[in-house]
């Protein structure tokens, strides 16, 4: 349930306002040489650090390696990776307790959990979570620097849009102006993609992907390559021409995957992020002690559009991804 991958595995753990949140890494071969400073650009970049519309809340998020790793070098065995929480305000939430927030899961928690969830900051559905998740990607980027005679692999996700607008200080203004939050889109590019990634008939590469991309918060579609816009045209046009025997083709609507399988061409896909959930603007929701509606405004310290601090996550669900194919499709070289 809280796991993921085949022979590279993650496991999360945590709750935003609990002592802290984590990861355990399976599968990660011995011989890696791990240094806390190569996590550092990547932590900082989930936080958004001083970037206009990203939520005040800052976490020292400094890597705690707890077991896997020794004399900074990984053993082949789980490597566990904490990260203290220690700037917290959990009485902005229990203020607030007998209303469940629109767009968050306080309600459904409430109702599979039976009220023993731990609905501070969100719990275990908070975006804090991913703390751990864009550690195992700072790993898993440099397996994938391991492949066997093909260049480097690159990740690389960015911002394309905010509240409908390409020109995303003009997108992130609408919301300052509306005192409201705005969702965005984000692109993820992969190049220098082997061929053969992926494994029908469930586990086709777009399937692994669009699970573990989903389980970030606020991810609300996904598609690969023209996406949805494939749709309006004809086959003729959609159909991307093959060059050469390497692979290459002419166009790249399928997104760099064909059958559910990589076809070398550049991994090309988008997700849209919902507006943050929590916004000043005045909301209704239903107070369950009373019965009754209630119109309220959520307290805390929230992202104006939480977009802006998604790439970094995209990118280190999507390494991991790969890695765990690569493994699987033995293309992975000995570290040693």
């Amino acid at each position: 349930m809280n796991s993921l991958g085949r022979l590279f595995r993650i496991s999360v753990f945590g709750e935003s306002h609990g002592e802290c949140v984590g990861i355990t890494i399976d599968g990660c071969p011995a011989g890696l040489s791990i240094d806390q400073n190569e996590f550092l650009l990547d932590l900082e970049r989930r936080k958004g650090v001083n970037q206009k519309g990203t939520t005040p809340r800052k976490e020292e998020d400094l890597p705690i390696f707890k077991a896997g790793i020794f004399n900074h070098t990984t053993t082949g065995f789980p490597i566990t990776i904490l990260f203290e929480n220690k700037n917290v305000r959990s009485e902005d939430y229990t203020k607030q307790r007998d209303i469940p927030r629109p767009g968050h899961a306080d309600w459904v928690a409430h109702q599979k959990f039976g009220g023993y969830e731990d609905y501070r900051g969100g719990g275990h559905f908070s975006a804090r979570l991913t703390t751990g998740i864009v550690a195992a990607g700072v790993i898993a980027k440099k397996l994938l620097n391991k492949i066997s005679d093909n260049q480097k692999i690159n990740v690389q996700a960015s911002v394309i849009e905010i509240g409908g607008e390409a020109d995303l200080e003009k997108g992130l203004q609408k919301a300052i102006d509306a005192k409201d939050s705005v969702g965005g889109i984000i692109e993820c590019r992969v190049t220098n993609m082997p061929v053969g990634l992926g494994e029908p008939y469930f586990d086709s590469i777009e399937s692994v992907l669009s699970k573990i991309i989903f389980s970030i918060p606020a991810v609300r579609g996904v598609e690969f390559g023209t996406g949805f816009a494939a749709a309006k045209m004809f086959g003729s046009e959609h159909n991307d021409a093959i060059e050469n025997e390497t692979g290459k083709t002419t166009t790249n609507h399928a997104g760099g995957v064909v059958g559910g399988i990589s076809n070398g061409n550049d991994l090309v896909f988008r997700l849209a992020i919902k507006p943050t959930s929590s916004t000043p603007a005045q909301q209704k929701s239903l107070n369950w002690s009373s019965g009754r509606q209630e119109t309220f405004s959520i307290k805390g310290r929230h992202d104006l559009c939480v977009a802006l601090r998604a790439p970094v996550i995209v990118e280190a669900v999507t390494a991991i991804v790969l890695v765990d194919f690569l493994l699987q499709s033995q293309q992975l070289k000995r570290i040693l």
